[in-house]
């Protein structure tokens, strides 16, 4: 397993147009760099993972289990798993880190 992860030279994934994701995984988490440019939507969606996250730069809107807030750096949310939830940038863009567990599958790549 690795223990320094390499950001720089780690092909993103696109998961939605405009969201780019760069995931690095141990044995019980899975940790997402993701960078959305202006005016991303990602769709309301639900997963079985707990999904804690932090906003690293930018704003992004976010809406868990029906309730809405605009996020800034620094701000932190956990969504249990099973919950509902998406969000969108404004007219900026965003850079967010997500914690996972246990591991998405569907992230590794």
């Amino acid at each position: 397993m690795e223990c320094f992860c390499d950001l720089q030279n780690r092909e993103p994934k696109e998961i939605v147009p405009g969201a780019r994701i760069r995931t690095f995984w141990g044995n019980e988490m899975l940790v997402s760099i993701a960078d959305f440019v202006p005016n991303v939507v990602v769709p309301v969606h639900s997963h079985p993972h707990e999904q804690a996250g932090t906003i690293i730069s930018g704003e992004f809107e976010l809406t868990i289990a029906g309730e809405t807030r605009r996020l800034k750096s620094g701000d932190t949310y956990i969504i249990p798993g099973g919950i509902e939830h998406g969000g969108r940038t404004g007219d900026a863009s965003a850079r967010v880190l997500d914690i996972f567990s246990p591991i998405r599958e569907d992230y590794q790549y």
